[in-house]
This record gives structure tokens, C-alpha cells and sequence, in this order.
């Protein structure tokens, strides 16, 4: 087997999570599969560096020293708003060199900056993504997706979703097995798809600020099965459909029927992740009535039909 070397670009300010996330994952991976990663990390001049949270890392070598790696890893944090130049133009330059390109978070702000995305997919934090848009049009920039892939090149949302990614690439360079025993050892969930929205239902929208509002959005979480349409749901606030339906958007953001798709979704994906019931039971306990109407959700969502998703995020049992 080839090992692969991951070289990890650190500088000042960088968000600590977006190192230490993914550098888990690989390591788990070498410790389950030995001889399968070489993580290095590097600084411009090999210096320490202070993370955004006050933490000091240690790098391994100058970035200068570095030789090309099989996958260059550049996190994010606030020390991306003002990027040193010089970090730029060897990003710029050394880049193309990597077999595959990752960046965590705003990470994906400096791969724009030295213009290795241009023409490409790509997503970011998403309180960051309407700036790599306007500083960078010829980036396809995803808003919803906690990580997207394109060719050699793979860019994630914030945080935690480097460790998403991170465990997608260990499944595509080992396999799924390996992938399954590092995320129970890290205690995260299996794998979040790609194409999972950063936010959930509860955290997409805002919360209401009219008591009656706020119990509807309640309801619809703990009833995902009930009669969830606009006038029950109005009636239930004690409102007109129309009035409802205008203050529900106004004061969380989205529809009442968006809201409803996406905890129904939720609660499904939920169920096939986490038990053993049948496809039309949880159709039902889901709200779709039936595994067509949630066969075609998913399908829309999340680019997989239930059956195939459960085969890929449904934990296998511990030996």
C-alpha cells in the first residue's frame, strides 16, 4: 500500500479544529491501517504559530522545505481575512503540485486567493460564502453542502465538517470499514453526506420570536407524523393560514412547508442512521406516508434513495 503524506499548512490565527479535526481522522486511519499516512505540518517560515483560541502548535518543517504531498490540507480561521502574501503565492505555486487539494472553512478563501478554484464547485463557512462568491465569480460557490468535491480538489463548510471530509477521504483511500472505526472511536456520526445542508432544521431557521410561533415549531419537531399543513399548523397559533404563513416566514425565515420538509427529513435520515425499522415504517413515523413520497425526498435532498443511504451511513455492528 502507498502511503500518502498530508501536509497541513498552519499560520497565525488559524481555528484550531479545522488542524486538529482532520489530523485525528488520519492518524486513526494510520493506527488502523499503518503504513497508510504520513501527516506533516508546516508553517512559511517553520515557526510556531498561535491558533484563534490561544493554542501554540508546533510545525513540523517550513512550508519552503516541504515537498509535494499526495494531499495539501489548508484550514481556516480568522487568520484568512488578512492572509500573509507570501502564503498566497505558495499556496499559488505548490498547490497544483498535491494529487488532492483540501481546504476546511475559510481555508477555501486562500485557495481562491492564489485562483485554485476558479472554475470549480466549491462551499465554505456559510456566513462566508456570499464573500468567496462576490470577491471570486468564477467560483461556483454551493452555500448548502458541509462539503463538496470536485475532481482532485475538495473544499468543506465550517468546522466539524473537515472531519466529514476528512473520514469521505479515508473511505475513498482505504475503505468503509476503516472509516466506520475511526468515527466510533471519535465518538462522531458515521459520515454526514456531502451534500447534507450545514444546518439543521432548528438551526437553518430562526427561532420565532411570538410565543405561539415558537410552540408551532416545537410541535412540528416532536410531530414530524402529524397533520403538519398550513392550516392545521395556523390553527394551532391561533392565526388565519395567510397570516400564519407570512409571520412564520418572516420571523424564522423560511416557509412553513420548507420547515416541515426538512425536519421530516431529519427525523428519517435520523431513523435509517440509528435503527433497524423498515423503509415504509419510517416513511410513516416520518411523515411521508408512504416509501415513494420519502423514496423521492431523499432522492431530491440528498442525491440517494433511502435503501442506499442506510447502506452507506448505518453504522455496522461492533465486533
Amino acid at each position: 500500500m502507498t502511503q500518502r503524506t498530508v501536509l497541513v499548512v498552519l499560520f497565525d490565527d488559524v481555528q484550531s479544529l479545522d488542524v486538529t479535526g482532520p489530523v485525528e481522522v488520519f492518524a486513526g486511519a494510520e493506527t488502523h491501517t499503518p503504513g497508510t499516512y504520513r501527516i506533516r505540518t508546516a508553517s512559511l517560515d517553520g515557526a510556531p504559530v498561535r491558533t484563534s483560541s490561544g493554542l501554540t502548535l508546533v510545525p513540523d518543517l517550513a512550508l519552503t522545505d516541504a515537498p509535494a504531498p499526495h494531499t495539501l490540507l489548508v484550514p481556516g480561521g480568522q487568520g484568512t481575512r488578512r492572509p500573509d502574501p507570501r502564503l498566497t503565492d505558495w499556496l499559488r505555486e505548490n498547490g497544483p503540485r498535491a494529487e488532492r487539494l483540501v481546504s476546511v472553512c475559510t481555508g477555501a478563501i486562500l485557495l481562491a486567493e492564489a485562483g485554485l478554484l476558479d472554475g470549480r464547485r466549491a462551499t465554505t463557512h456559510w456566513a462566508y460564502c456570499d464573500r468567496l462568491a462576490r470577491d471570486h465569480p468564477a467560483i461556483d460557490v454551493e452555500r448548502d453542502p458541509i462539503y463538496v468535491r470536485d475532481g482532485t480538489v475538495a473544499t468543506s463548510a465550517g468546522v466539524t465538517s473537515g472531519i466529514d471530509l476528512a473520514l469521505a477521504l479515508v473511505e475513498e483511500d482505504l475503505d468503509r470499514e476503516a472509516a466506520l472505526v475511526i468515527a466510533r472511536h471519535l465518538v462522531v456520526f458515521l459520515r454526514r453526506p456531502g451534500n447534507q445542508a450545514q444546518f439543521s432544521a432548528q438551526l437553518a431557521a430562526q427561532t420565532a420570536q411570538r410565543e405561539p410561533l415558537r410552540e408551532v415549531q416545537q410541535w412540528i419537531t416532536e410531530h414530524p407524523d402529524g397533520d403538519l399543513n398550513v392550516e392545521s399548523l395556523a390553527a394551532r397559533a391561533r392565526l388565519s393560514p395567510r397570516h400564519f404563513a407570512r409571520a412564520f416566514q418572516a420571523e424564522t425565515g423560511m416557509t412553513p412547508g420548507r420547515y416541515v420538509d426538512r425536519v421530516r427529513l431529519e427525523h428519517a435520515r435520523r431513523l435509517l442512521e440509528d435503527t433497524t425499522d423498515g423503509v415504509e415504517e419510517i416513511s410513516r413515523a416520518s411523515g411521508y406516508g408512504t416509501s415513494e413520497t420519502m423514496r423521492r425526498a431523499f432522492v431530491k435532498a440528498l442525491g440517494t434513495p433511502p435503501a442506499e443511504y442506510r447502506r452507506r451511513f448505518h453504522p455496522a455492528p461492533a465486533h
